[in-house]
């Protein structure tokens, strides 16, 4: 397995361009199988888990690929709705392919899906809203077979804001008969820009970025070209990365409204934040001040994916601060990494309470996830010494070459087989 060896203590300068987000890439792929034809998809991030969504496409039937930042779709060779096994375990936002398949052949068959080790992430909400648009489940060990002979618009109250599950059930209810309306409904910005996709093929729709989404089924959708929003979660780990080396980065192609939270408690631990249309500055010349209490939420409350990033800042912060974590429950497994670089931070059920270190110090680490490994990067870029973080793949699902990204800003961070501790220490 690759790691990455970082050498910290260096300030973070310089500018770099936001990739495309990978959390509206993947519904947009898995929406372009209901309309027959020749799709063109513009800022699309080189990630391991675009990867596997392209290669489920590609079982499906479909005609796929990626060059640069663009990729083309033929979705008119699809003949298939059983996603392999295999595939569904390496990632778990392939189960938004249950609601588009359903729309163009009437039946799919899944298995439950993979993904980061966070804790626990059922898709009963997902099941329940195909349920209620008139899908048949069955349920067989792992194997999940949906079918029905018609989806029909439906009133859906969702038990929690879902993004998952809110696109999910848009995607199905798109060519649905009758109207569908959708209460509860998740506000992330990757379910506008999906909603701006689905509009673009010719679906009847409003609402994204409420809690209210209401669904007009049409009988066609027409294939188009489409430029995906930038990431925020790669926006804001960039702001953190910057803020914990006591750095300045330019960030180009970002969008500062979505991430009003974040740069919230940023300004709170005193870094400086300024930004004009598609450029966010960010600048900490000093030790960061601790913030009382921030709580993850779904948007537009602070993002649980960039709550591990932003627990690095405040271990280094002076005095104590609290996060409180409300959307996972296994979302707390850097802390043990972070403790092993001098870190002092106690965790109580859902809470984490951190007080700040004067500084952090390299060690080997490993990545538990996506954003633990985000994390881990970040505390490595403003330990004193050499660390090295394992398991990169993990990163690799959601950052496009982050040893490239960061060495753009100045940082000695590079990719490398696997290293023994022996080695390390001799």
């Amino acid at each position: 397995m690759e790691k990455l060896v970082i050498e910290g203590g260096k300030p973070l300068s310089g500018t770099i361009r936001i990739h495309g987000a990978k959390n509206a890439a993947l519904p947009i792929l898995a929406a372009s199988i209901m309309a027959e034809g020749t799709h063109v998809l513009e800022n699309i991030p080189d990630l391991l888990d675009i990867h596997v969504m392209l290669d489920i496409l590609r079982a499906l039937g479909c005609k796929a690929e990626l060059r640069g930042d663009k990729v083309t779709l033929n979705t008119s060779p699809i003949y298939s709705s059983h996603i392999p096994q295999e595939l569904m375990k390496q990632m778990r936002s392939s189960v938004f392919l249950m609601g588009p398949l359903l729309a163009r052949f009437g039946t799919v068959q899944i298995y439950q899906p993979g993904g980061c080790a966070i804790g626990e992430r059922k898709i009963n909400l997902h099941l329940q809203g195909l349920q209620a648009l008139g899908a048949v489940v069955e349920e067989k060990g792992n194997t999940i077979l949906c079918r029905t002979e018609r989806l029909k618009g439906a009133d859906i109250v969702l038990d929690f804001p879902s993004v998952g599950a809110t696109e999910n059930i848009m995607m199905a209810a798109v060519m649905a008969e009758g109207t569908t309306r959708i209460f509860n409904a998740a506000r992330e910005p990757e379910i506008v820009d999906l909603q701006n996709y689905l509009i673009a093929m010719g679906a009847k729709m409003i609402g994204a970025g409420t809690d209210t989404i209401t669904i007009e089924g049409v009988s066609k959708l027409q294939p188009v070209s489409y430029k995906v929003i930038s990431d925020r979660i790669v926006t804001g780990t960039l702001m953190c990365a910057a803020a914990a080396t006591r750095g300045s980065v330019t960030l180009e192609n970002a969008n500062p409204a979505h991430l009003t939270s974040v740069i919230h408690v940023l300004k709170r631990a005193g870094v400086q934040v300024v930004s004009q249309g598609d450029v966010i500055q960010v600048t900490c010349p000093a030790r960061p001040k601790a913030v009382e209490r921030v709580v993850t939420s779904p948007h537009p409350g602070f993002p649980t994916d960039l709550q591990p990033q932003m627990m690095v800042l405040l271990a280094l912060a002076d005095g104590i601060s609290i996060i409180k974590e409300t959307i996972f429950d296994g979302r707390f497994k850097h802390v043990e990494e972070l403790s092993r670089m001098g870190a002092d931070i106690h965790v109580d059920l859902s809470s984490a309470f951190i007080r700040g270190v004067p500084r952090l110090y390299g060690a080997t680490v490993e990545s538990t996830d996506l954003r633990a490994g985000a994390a881990l990067v970040i505390a490595g870029l403003a330990a004193r010494g050499t660390t090295v973080v394992e398991e990169v793949h993990h990163i690799d699902r959601g950052y496009d070459r982050i040893e490239v990204m960061l060495g753009k800003l100045g940082a000695n961070i590079s990719r490398c087989p696997s290293l023994s501790r022996k080695t390390l220490l001799s």
